[in-house]
């Protein structure tokens, strides 16, 4: 029998929830549907394809001749579609009934508009736990795609994973894929030819084996370098034609291949990703000690054979290293607990879809990509947690007052709500705002990140490492350049939590003291604290209320005749223009500046901050004419074109010298 090799060739498509239309036509333009039309014209050429719903939906309304050529290709056997969370979720880390229903819907939703419904999924960063087997089942997924990598922490040789195996559990099957890291890092980097000659070396003589794929479609078009390689120079079609020339080679479809083909036995992976994920859910400096143990055996040419071995970490480390991550992650599991104990009948669509947003993974993580270092995406999340929020209010009234430990950190939060706005008080001696959210705006402007040190800081300044050989274009997962220029300056950490209403006290030596607050819990109607100022016996009280669109700070000192320094009060406000042109700091009719500009005022007692991508404005005021200044707040990612700084928010501190401080200060926050 002649040796053969089934080509099992997946591309999974996906942008994020709240990603700018520009980004997601430059994308189309530049990868779908270049892609798109090219595969239509090798109807032998077959292939999988899976795209994300948010996107779909985007493609079916503005991209429709290019949609009627996949429900061409669907129509002749040709592509096979595959399934997964609508959204996009990291199924281990919602709910089981949001699983299921993410799913379902994208299901749906395919049937609709291309008459298939899928039997394979892809599973969203390759995060693999075995609790999401049941889920994937009952919805009707026979199979999925993960990478060989968790086949070989198992103990599996890469030899033998050239088709699928059996896992169960909790009484429901399903079979799994491995994907060819060895293929992943060749296409589409290595020259055509080559890539051809190296499937040829995977055949063999029972017409069993296959050669896995399944990765990101922008890989064909949107990366460096990749849209003049794969379409410009012609990469896909030497590709297509070498293998559609080749008598050993047969593309097929996922679907097909599993139909005829023996399963290789059962198997039982471990709570795993891709390599590389692993390595970034790591903290620093673990991340550090990975990293060089890593290069350690390399070295030492033993990596091919340990690397099952030496891992990193999980997924859900995500959680544990961002604080951002982890807040927006609970409060999605609180609200989803509240929509699905409603009654079916008060459960809206609406509601639904605000939830299934909330859930869309590119916010909660960052690895090669912003993630969650890009506020756009936060704000996504957000904007879907404060619409549901809302929604769920308006059928089910919540207390005005709540406290809880949403977070799980050992503080228990303090929720203020009167339906227009609502502000969360850290309990944990900050007395600081941990979300304020507006609901008319759908905006949390506490929705900032906290400067941490990531492993990659390391890697700024260092030469490349990698030197691209044999012809093809530079994977970005081997090279990382420079976007922006990074000095030292810009990878300072922050000390302490950024959020709104972080105080301090200035004595008259210079020495700045983070106050320290205890609640009062037989206060007022509002939230009230107390605070001891460093060496004196008086005391400062803080109260927050609420009074329709306005949050309200009061800060009340016993007595000044002890007081020697300077209150200083800083708030850290999220606004979606960051420092691009829509932003402004305005004084009546007078515009002082973008919000990336720093700005400096005397006697300061009330700044608008308009912002047209908000949709709205935020005044900010003074009772007590004050010493104001502000700036951009950056952090410094890493992302598949380079390093970069982004702007997380403005920052600003109100300073109150001790000779101009009243009985009381009152700071007030109006959302216009």
């Amino acid at each position: 029998m002649a040796k053969t090799v089934a080509l099992l060739l997946g591309v999974h498509a996906h942008q994020p929830v709240g990603n700018f239309t520009s980004v997601l036509d430059d994308a189309h333009a530049r990868c779908y549907g270049p892609f798109l039309r090219t595969v239509h014209e090798y109807p032998d050429f077959h292939f999988a394809i899976h795209i994300s719903g948010w996107l779909l939906d985007y493609m079916i309304q503005h991209f429709p001749e290019d949609m009627a050529l996949l429900r061409d290709m669907v129509a002749r056997g040709q592509a096979e579609l595959f399934g997964a969370g609508f959204t996009e979720p990291v199924l281990a880390s919602i709910p089981v009934k949001d699983r299921i229903g993410q799913i379902n819907t994208l299901s749906h939703r395919l049937k609709q508009a291309f008459g298939e419904v899928p039997q394979g999924a892809w599973l969203t960063e390759r995060v693999w736990e075995s609790t999401v087997v049941p889920a994937l089942v009952d919805a009707g997924i026979r199979y999925v795609t993960v990478d060989d990598y968790h086949f070989m922490c198992t103990g599996h040789a890469t030899n033998k994973l050239d088709g699928f195996y059996t896992t169960e559990e909790d009484g429901r099957q399903l079979d799994l894929f491995p994907i060819s890291e060895a293929l992943r890092y060749r296409l589409p980097f290595s020259p055509a030819h080559e890539v051809v000659e190296y499937l040829e070396s995977l055949a063999q003589e029972d017409g069993q084996a296959a050669a896995v794929y399944f990765d990101d479609i922008e890989k064909f078009g949107i990366w460096p370098e990749t849209y003049q390689w794969v379409y410009e120079r012609g990469w896909l079609r030497q590709f297509i034609e070498g293998v559609l020339a080749s008598d050993i080679i047969k593309p097929m479809r996922y679907c097909d291949y599993h139909q005829q083909a023996k399963k290789r036995g059962v198997v039982y992976l471990p709570t795993t990703s891709y390599i590389e994920m692993n390595e970034w859910t790591l903290p620093v400096p673990a991340a550090h000690h990975y990293a060089d143990l890593v290069e350690q055996e390399r070295q030492q040419q033993r990596y091919e054979t340990s690397k099952p071995f030496v891992r990193g970490g999980i997924w859900r480390n995500f959680l544990m290293r961002y604080p951002e991550s982890n807040w927006m992650h609970k409060r999605m599991l609180a609200l989803s607990a509240r929509y699905h104990a409603l009654p079916e009948k008060q459960q809206t669509a609406e509601m639904l879809q605000a939830l299934y947003e909330a859930q869309a993974n590119d916010a909660y993580w960052h690895g090669l990509f912003g993630g969650l270092y890009l506020p756009h995406l936060r704000r996504a999340v957000y904007q879907a947690l404060v619409r549901l929020e809302s929604l769920l209010d308006e059928v089910e009234a919540r207390s005005p007052q709540q406290v809880m430990d949403i977070d799980l950190d050992g503080h228990d939060e303090f929720f203020m709500q009167n339906g227009c706005l609502q502000a969360v008080i850290r309990l944990d001696g900050t007395a600081s705002i941990a979300e304020f959210d507006s609901y008319k705006l759908k905006h949390n402007f506490a929705d900032t990140l906290t400067r941490q040190t990531e492993h990659y800081h390391r890697r700024i300044h260092a030469a490349p490492e990698h030197q691209q050989q044999g012809g093809g274009i530079s994977n970005p997962h081997e090279q990382m350049a420079s976007k922006h220029e990074i000095t030292p300056a810009d990878l300072i950490v922050d000390e302490y939590r950024k959020a709104l209403f972080c105080d301090s006290w200035h004595d008259h030596q210079g020495t700045s003291h983070r106050l320290q607050y205890m609640r009062d819990e037989h206060g007022g109607p509002g939230c009230e604290f107390a605070a001891s100022l460093p060496g004196q016996a008086s005391l400062l009280r803080k109260t927050f209320n609420l009074e329709q669109n306005q949050l309200v700070v009061q800060y009340t000192f016993a007595s000044q005749e002890l007081l020697e320094g300077r209150l200083r009060v800083e708030l850290n406000l999220a606004m979606p223009s960051c420092d691009g042109p829509a932003g402004r700091f305005r004084q009546d009719e007078h515009i002082l500046g973008g919000f990336g500009q720093p700005l400096v005022m005397e006697n300061f007692q009330q700044l608008f901050l308009d912002d047209e991508v908000l949709g709205g404005t935020l005044e900010l005021s003074s009772s007590i004419p004050c010493h104001y200044f502000s700036h951009p707040h950056f952090s410094v990612s890493q992302s598949e074109a380079g390093f970069e700084k982004v702007m997380q928010a403005v920052t600003i501190v109100l300073e109150w010298p001790v000779e101009q401080l009243g009985q009381e200060i009152f700071v007030h926050l109006k959302a216009i």
